[in-house]
């Protein structure tokens, strides 16, 4: 699910679909942000943030395998690792 599908869900379904609130994932957004500011990278857009991050909340919600979440998101198996071992500092 691409970040402009979520845009459009209720807020009742967002945190159906999702398990936190659409105020919660706005202030992840905002974390994450700030992070990136941190770091100075500035090779990745906004938008691969908000993927990144909806695929951490789908794996934490289904225990999706990394080949199903890889192929889900456009991206390899081993990429979903890594996005995902990244996350799991937090």
């Amino acid at each position: 699910m691409t970040y402009e599908q979520v845009k459009t869900l209720k807020s009742t379904e967002f945190k159906r679909l999702w398990v936190v609130h659409p105020e919660t994932f706005k202030d992840m957004v905002t974390v994450l942000a700030a992070e990136k500011v941190w770091q100075k990278k500035t090779s990745q857009t906004e938008q691969i943030e908000y993927r990144k991050l909806l695929m951490t909340l789908e794996y934490w919600r289904e225990y999706r395998s990394y080949f199903h979440l890889g192929n889900s998101y456009g991206v390899n198996e081993s990429t979903a690792y890594r996005i995902l071992r990244k996350w799991r500092i937090f």
